[in-house]
């Protein structure tokens, strides 16, 4: 294949898969029906499935690409110097930074969460999300119990913190007009994701820190 044909075939999908993205975030899974994502891209559903074979491998495609951004960003924060406590203030930078760059992000992945009852599974691109959803929070479990092991942090169940960062973080971005409403500003503006970013790490430390002062983590860096 000629080199400007695999540049075209490249453009075609992540145009298909912001389309989705914007679809699948909007309306979950089931609401979206393949012949809306190729009129959203200006393409024959039979184009659309040469790309995806499926609804199911689309939606798995929009959540991979998702899941590989957060990915990358946080290996470069985890893979950084500084003890656990430093790590994981620059994980929560980038996690927020992550779900900040496009509002469709969390509310597609909130919504992941109430659909895996109409997701099988068993596909090799659902797979593929499952792996890196594993790598992603074996990434983070493993920072939190170094933090607990070298007395940085109080000991807790690891589960149950993962499960608490999965709502602190994915929820305020997905929450949309409400979330707007309540805060009384933009969710994505500068200010507000700054703004997310000091209340998070006040909310965790003051429960997860063995001492106080150790929240003061920039004069660590």
């Amino acid at each position: 294949m000629q080199v400007a044909n695999v540049v075209a075939e490249i453009s075609s999908r992540e145009k298909i898969l912001d389309a989705a993205e914007n679809l699948f975030a909007r309306r979950g899974f089931a609401g979206v029906g393949m012949r809306e994502v190729a009129e959203a891209v200006g393409l024959s559903k039979s184009s659309l499935f040469h790309h995806f074979r499926s609804k199911v491998e689309l939606y798995a495609a929009v959540a991979g690409r998702i899941l590989k951004a957060f990915e990358e960003r946080t290996t470069e924060a985890l893979g950084s110097s500084g003890d656990a406590l430093v790590r994981f203030d620059r994980w929560l930078d980038a996690m927020i930074d992550t779900l900040a760059e496009r509002p469709t992000r969390a509310r597609l992945l909130l919504r992941s969460l109430f659909e895996d009852d109409e997701l099988a599974g068993e596909s090799a691109e659902e797979k593929e999300v499952d792996e890196i959803i594993q790598r992603l929070f074996g990434s983070v479990a493993r920072l939190l119990r170094e933090g607990m092991d070298h007395g940085l942090f109080r000991m807790a169940s690891i589960p149950h913190l993962l499960q608490s960062l999965v709502g602190l973080l994915v929820y305020h971005f997905a929450s949309g007009e409400f979330g707007e409403t309540l805060l009384r500003q933009s969710l994505f503006s500068p200010a507000a994701v700054k703004k997310r970013k000091e209340e998070v790490k006040a909310l965790l430390y003051s429960g997860m820190l063995t001492l106080p002062d150790r929240g003061r983590v920039s004069s660590r860096i």
